[in-house]
């Protein structure tokens, strides 16, 4: 009889991690699968690690085949799938017990193609976040589409994934050869499936290793390794073209938010006869990526990538070593007298020897309004909410801040005093609220230097948007949410 899911396990050389990754798969609550070892080609001891598992467990199954890289490892383990599921796993991370339960529960209660989960970062035992992942799998989400939600051209990873088998097969899904082969197939499966389910759980964990030799995407700022990795940008990138042409723009900001920091690393440690090809490639890169991406990108990375075309790697070393030194972001400052800028304060402005353009280092567009409620209480008549305005990024403390209630269609207007730099008391009066409503999101405008900007209070950790609910405009029915 076939089983449920077929999990596609490619190995080469991974001695030292194969048993907790084989381990985590024997251990799953779903019991109605399958293992596929390929065996790409290993000459140290994961092979016999891999063929104990199947002595002992008769869902493993170990396949063989000369070293050809994981894309063809996984296309011959997919050839001997039989599951109704496809999952892929790497040899040196770990599946959480009850991943394959949930991707599958999901998948048989909405008919989606696949289904998706979240991911943490494994390293000497520990686990944090994705940085790739976090923001995607908040909260569950069935039956969406990457058209819908863009963030997912960030989920191009294929482990933390359930996919339908007919589906694969009727889309012909392959994974390329070289070494980032499931960039441009997640791009492919996201775009093709009729709906996809996101789910809030953990499913799986991704080692960085700590010993017996680094992984592939551990040496992503190596030549060859850069090299693969334009290739796989380009495949995707030709994919969206033809058939989701407006997902490209979002793909190439991801590229130059997480892609383009291996070019940099690599330049920072090159020697002298490494940098003509590293730039030779560098180039390459930005001439696949659109003019607009490039132009709106925020600006210390406009200032790296200004530097990299002009092959200035020197100043691009001292940059990077200023990004590096900012605990949090480098400040922006205006510059200017009658017509004021805002721009980063970043090495280089208005150097007389590189005249880099100052449109470099505008960041206007980056400044927002950080508006936090510390306290609301009742005063006998009213409302007092205290609260702190201040602007990403800028020292300057707001010169003029005005504040408001808005309930999406009527704004109400608040009286307000200053209780302090950056803080203020603003009055609320229920009667005015009466006809509005239930729900008010309190605004703040601050103005400075030329600069108007507009953003909402949120909570007192800055987490959520800080809202009155007003069901009744009584004393009694006052109940202030955050």
């Amino acid at each position: 009889m076939a089983p449920l899911v077929s999990v596609v396990v490619p190995f080469f050389n991974v001695e030292q991690y194969i048993a907790e990754c084989l381990e985590s798969l024997a251990a799953q609550t779903l019991n109605d699968i399958e293992v596929i070892l390929v065996d790409d080609g290993s000459v140290d001891g994961s092979r016999r690690i891999a063929e104990g598992f199947a002595s002992r467990d008769p869902r493993f199954t170990v396949v063989r085949q000369p070293n050809r890289g994981p894309g063809p490892a996984r296309n011959e383990g997919v050839r001997w799938a039989r599951g109704s599921y496809l999952a892929f796993a790497d040899s040196d991370d770990v599946v959480p017990a009850e991943a394959y339960e949930l991707l599958v529960s999901s998948l048989e209660r909405t008919g989606s193609d696949l289904a998706c989960g979240g991911v943490r970062r494994m390293e000497d035992g520990e686990l944090s976040p994705s940085s790739l992942h976090e923001k995607l799998f908040r909260r569950e989400v069935r039956r969406t589409h990457i058209m819908d939600r863009r963030a997912l051209v960030r989920d191009r990873t294929v482990w933390n994934k359930l996919y339908r088998k007919e589906f694969w097969y009727e889309h012909r899904l392959r994974f390329r050869q070289g070494i980032y082969e499931d960039v441009p197939l997640s791009m492919r499966a996201h775009v093709l499936a009729a709906s996809v389910d996101l789910l809030p759980d953990v499913v799986y964990h991704w080692r960085r290793r700590e010993a017996g030799g680094a992984s592939i995407t551990q040496r992503r700022a190596e030549l060859p390794n850069l090299a693969d990795r334009l290739e796989a940008i380009r495949a995707v990138r030709s994919f969206l073209q033809e058939e989701a042409p407006e997902l490209t723009r979002s793909f190439d900001g991801l590229v130059l938010e997480k892609d383009i920091v291996f070019l940099f690393q690599a330049l920072e440690h090159a020697e002298a006869d490494e940098l003509e090809p590293l730039l030779d490639l560098a180039r390459q890169w930005l001439a696949v990526l659109s003019p607009g991406v490039l132009a709106t990108a925020p600006s210390l990375r406009r200032l790296e990538l200004h530097l990299v075309e002009r092959g200035l790697v020197k100043e691009l070393r001292r940059v990077r070593e200023f990004r590096r030194s900012s605990e949090e972001a480098a400040r922006i400052v205006p510059r200017g007298l009658r017509r004021v800028g805002w721009y980063g304060d970043y090495p280089y402005f208005r150097d007389r020897s590189l005249r880099i353009p100052d449109e470099v280092y505008d960041a206007r567009d980056e400044i927002k309004v950080l508006a936090r409620v510390e306290e609301c209480r009742w005063d006998g008549q009213g409302f007092a909410v205290i609260g702190e305005v201040a602007l990403h990024r800028v020292e300057r403390r707001p010169r003029k801040i005005e504040v408001w209630l808005s309930d999406g269609s009527r704004k109400v207007p608040l009286p307000s005093r200053r209780l302090g730099p950056g803080r203020l008391v603003a009055e609320i009066d229920p009667r005015r609220l009466r006809r509005g409503g239930p729900t008010w999101r309190l605004h703040a405008q601050v103005e400075t230097r030329g600069l108007v900007m507009e953003g909402c209070f949120r909570d007192g950790d800055g987490n959520r948007t800080w809202r009155l609910s007003v069901p009744g405009w009584s004393r009694t029915g006052m109940d202030i949410t955050q």
